[in-house]
């Protein structure tokens, strides 16, 4: 089996970083390994902030927490900017044959998750067609107009900022697994684990998290751990800053249904899929505050670690006493467990 999930920064830069269409003077954040969304200047004092996700459907959820997912996802990455999503596309791929049902359950959920998040849908593509085994989003945009200087990129670290997390690790690893193995590990975790991190679902987005946070003043820069996990979304802020970085595992929230889930399956949390996990660098004063606006939005948060001005440091110091160099993992180990 070849590769799955998405491309490393090798293969960006062989096969995408010189083929990006016509060079233009209003791009003021390009596409980048890492970075979460496109920055267009529109003048007078305004930017497009710009994302693209595709959205694959899990086993056994349904389609209404497909359409869920789909907003958030996208949305998240606009929100991790600190600037609120405000309007969307979709491309809603379907194999000739899909129930109407689940047609209609996909675009309610799309539908009510925008609603709440006040997202408005101003255009997409909806259709039917061969070679596809199930419903998938071909592409969800996501996008917002907002200030000049009001935003943040994973770009935004400098030395003496510290480094906070939200939630932990793996939230979407867990979750998937909880859902979609629940036959599989029944009987060797207990059942209680098996549905708090089931529940983790609804945390797979960052758009309270990272609205709230920027809000509370002092960040400088925001990413959503996603494929490549902790270590890799950490790497990937100290790399697109050019910066060193210095954090410790033991400062770490992990609860305990995501340890057992990624223990079960031999994953190391903090090296999987992780989508809900935002990752902030922030003035060092500012960390109570934000962590403190967190907690009121009932968000759990902790400073695990800190930004150094050598970029040839990156390590988490691991709770058994090992150094890990943080990075990108090669592929994304979470896909694996999908035959």
């Amino acid at each position: 089996m070849g590769k799955i999930g998405k491309i490393d920064a090798a293969l960006f830069a062989e096969y995408l970083a010189g083929n990006l269409g016509a060079d233009r003077s209003e791009i003021v954040v390009g596409p980048k390994n890492g970075v979460d969304a496109g920055i267009v200047s529109l003048g007078n004092g305004k930017v497009l902030i710009i994302a693209e996700d595709p959205i694959f459907p899990a086993p056994l959820l349904s389609s209404r927490e497909f359409g869920w997912l789909t907003t958030h996802i996208g949305a998240s990455d606009v929100a991790v900017t600190g600037v609120a999503p405000q309007f969307m596309t979709y491309s809603l791929l379907m194999p000739p044959g899909t129930p109407d049902e689940e047609f209609r359950e996909i675009t309610a959920g799309i539908h009510e998750s925008c609603k709440d998040l006040g997202i408005a849908i101003v255009g997409g593509h909806t259709g039917y067609y061969g070679g596809l085994a199930m419903p998938i989003i071909g592409g969800v945009t996501v996008f917002s107009v907002a200030d000049e200087n009001t935003y943040v990129t994973p770009a935004g670290a400098r030395p003496g900022n510290v480094v906070l997390m939200t939630k932990g690790p793996a939230i979407e690893a867990a979750a998937l697994l909880a859902i979609t193995k629940r036959s599989e590990i029944a009987g060797s975790i207990d059942a209680s684990l098996i549905d708090a991190a089931a529940s983790r679902l609804s945390q797979v987005t960052v758009v309270k998290d990272a609205l709230t946070a920027y809000a509370a003043g002092g960040v400088t820069g925001m990413h959503d751990a996603t494929e490549g996990g902790v270590l890799g979304g950490l790497y990937e802020i100290a790399e697109a800053s050019g910066v060193g970085m210095e954090v410790w595992e033991d400062k770490c929230i992990l609860p305990p249904d995501v340890l057992a889930l990624c223990k079960q399956f031999d994953l190391d949390p903090f090296g999987v899929i992780a989508e809900g996990c935002l990752l902030i660098t922030a003035e060092a004063d500012a960390a109570p505050n934000i962590i403190a606006a967190l907690t009121r939005e009932q968000i759990p948060a902790s400073v695990i670690g800190t930004i150094l001005a050598d970029p040839a440091v990156r390590i988490m110091h691991r709770s058994n006493g090992q150094d890990d160099v943080l990075a990108v993992p090669p592929e994304e180990p979470f896909w694996k467990i999908y035959p």
